[in-house]
């Protein structure tokens, strides 16, 4: 197997882009990635999305991609898996290139959610949930975090303002991403007063729905400096599964695969939880931040939200999350989610994330969530010195 090194990086700001197509979002980020690693040409493209077909109404994605670019004949397949499927898509990218079958590989993340009305976006969101068993009762994924974040506050004593350093740290990193959908900060007053989605998450506990586009480029790290003057190493890659709907899980409120997915990435490259400098988490809700704090081992079981309460995870913290806004502040256009953390975390890597940046960044880490759980991707990037 070789080393696989990520020598281009695009994005388009995150926000409601209702006279941009699909394709067009997804030309933009992949061009600027293609230009970031001065090259015009692919072996493969692979594309992460969750709704194209249910939202948009255009499925088979790899091909229109490729021939929008004008790569007809590549290599393109859509990779999905739910709100993983954009790092999904980078992990596939990665075993190609790792196993010597392909050199060169785009991987590019795209999600439109605004198209569409609030109810129509909510039931397609849904799909990621059992629909035999959770969805046909009602439930969808603002319902399902308020029940895990309720139970979590019930078994460890916690309040809902104890989660309010989530959100106001996010918020607060956003402010310095140009590339952010939200340039707002919060405080704990407003996040007190917050309107209620359905109890106890508020408007200030969950990411906004957006749409936008990110893309990374792949190549063997053995001459990967002879493209990129500043590439980063993929060092520890792993996707882990678990029973798709929360009632099956032993325990509820356990990322599964999270923790299996840390711990494979861990092993990989031969580090613990202590060596990881910064930490993009999947904060879709605050819950969310919490419990992958604890199975990734950053956290004692029921102490996540201390983390937060402690001033932990700000860029000066002991271990900084959420560094450019995160899933609440820069946005959460599922499918491109995964790949908007990894961007971010190659622009600290490379130390060109301004005001944002981790002093002495050294290993980044990555975790992105499908579902409430039920597949969870894990990166670990390195800068190559």
């Amino acid at each position: 197997m070789r080393d696989v090194a990520i020598i281009g990086v695009g994005q388009t700001p995150v926000g409601e882009h209702w006279t941009t197509s699909i394709r067009h979002l997804t030309l933009e980020a992949s061009l600027s990635a293609l230009r970031d690693a001065n090259i015009d040409q692919v072996d493969a493209i692979y594309v992460g999305n969750m709704l194209s077909g249910e939202i948009t109404g255009q499925s088979h994605l790899g091909a229109l991609v490729a021939d929008f670019m004008g790569m007809t004949g590549v290599e393109a397949l859509k990779v999905e898996a739910a709100c993983a499927s954009g790092s999904a898509a980078v992990r596939v990218g990665y075993m190609a290139v790792a196993s010597g079958l392909l050199d060169l590989v785009l991987v590019v993340g795209v999600e439109k959610m605004t198209d569409t009305s609030g109810r129509e976006t909510t039931s397609a969101l849904a799909m990621a949930a059992d629909s035999e068993y959770e969805v046909s009762q009602g439930l969808s994924f603002v319902g399902l975090n308020a029940l895990l974040m309720r139970r979590y506050m019930h078994e460890f004593g916690w309040q809902r303002e104890d989660f309010a350093n989530f959100a106001i740290n996010a918020h607060a990193n956003g402010m310095h991403n140009p590339n952010a959908m939200f340039h707002l900060k919060i405080s704990p007053e407003s996040y007190a007063r917050s309107s209620m989605i359905a109890s106890p998450v508020s408007l200030f506990d969950a990411s906004p729905v957006c749409d936008g586009a990110a893309a990374v480029v792949l190549a063997p790290a053995q001459y990967a400096r002879t493209l990129s003057p500043t590439p980063v190493k993929i060092c520890g890659s792993a996707l882990a599964t678990a029973p798709l709907a929360i009632h099956d899980r032993k325990m509820p409120l356990e990322l599964e695969a999270a923790r299996i997915s840390a711990q494979r990435a861990y092993k990989q490259v031969g580090i613990t939880p202590a060596d990881i400098s910064f930490f993009e988490v999947h904060d879709a809700f605050t819950i969310m931040a919490a419990l992958s704090l604890e199975a990734s081992g950053f956290a004692q079981k029921g102490q996540g939200v201390r983390m937060a309460l402690e001033g932990d995870i700000t860029i000066n913290g002991r271990l900084p999350i959420s560094t450019m806004g995160g899933l609440k502040a820069r946005g959460h256009p599922v499918g491109a989610t995964g790949i908007y953390q990894i961007v971010e975390a190659v622009i600290q890597l490379r130390g060109l994330a301004g005001p944002n940046q981790v002093k002495n960044a050294r290993l980044g880490m990555t975790q992105n969530i499908g579902g409430s759980g039920a597949t969870i991707v894990t990166h670990i990037l390195e800068a190559m010195g």
